[in-house]
């Protein structure tokens, strides 16, 4: 596709804002935010420095573009923990645990923040705005 591909990695806070500042001095044009523990626990400071440093950037949870970030792409948390909720019920019911098939999320959601896009100078197109599972007003 004719792109470079920058992987950074992050293990602390000190590590995003210097991650950020690197994308930026190197001007990368866009960011994957990837699954990781640390990115949910700092959720509000990577949508914060994406918008700092005018990187438009992809999340894998739909609570990232809640927060502010441009989008999101990735399976549902909401859809998980209704998972998790069921196969607990079967087990309080006395079904053992391991008698239970192993389940993978399958609801995969597209949340769109126009309010962000227009932040960055961006638009989206009609069509990828009407697919989207939610775009926030």
């Amino acid at each position: 596709m004719g792109q470079d591909l920058l992987v950074m990695n992050a293990s602390s806070e000190h590590d995003l804002d210097f991650a950020f500042a690197t994308l930026r001095q190197q001007r990368i044009g866009a960011a994957l935010i990837a699954n990781d523990a640390i990115f949910v626990t700092h959720r509000k400071q990577l949508v914060a420095l994406a918008a700092r440093h005018s990187v438009p950037a992809i999340h894998f949870l739909r609570e990232f573009a809640e927060e502010g970030g441009l989008m999101s792409y990735g399976n549902s948390l909401a859809d998980a923990y209704r998972r998790v909720g069921t196969q607990t019920a079967k087990i309080l019911k006395g079904a053992k645990s391991s008698d239970l098939p192993v389940e993978q999320a399958v609801k995969v959601e597209l949340v769109i923040n126009p309010r962000t896009a227009k932040t960055l100078g961006l638009t989206f197109p009609v069509t990828l705005l009407g697919r989207a599972d939610e775009v926030i007003e």
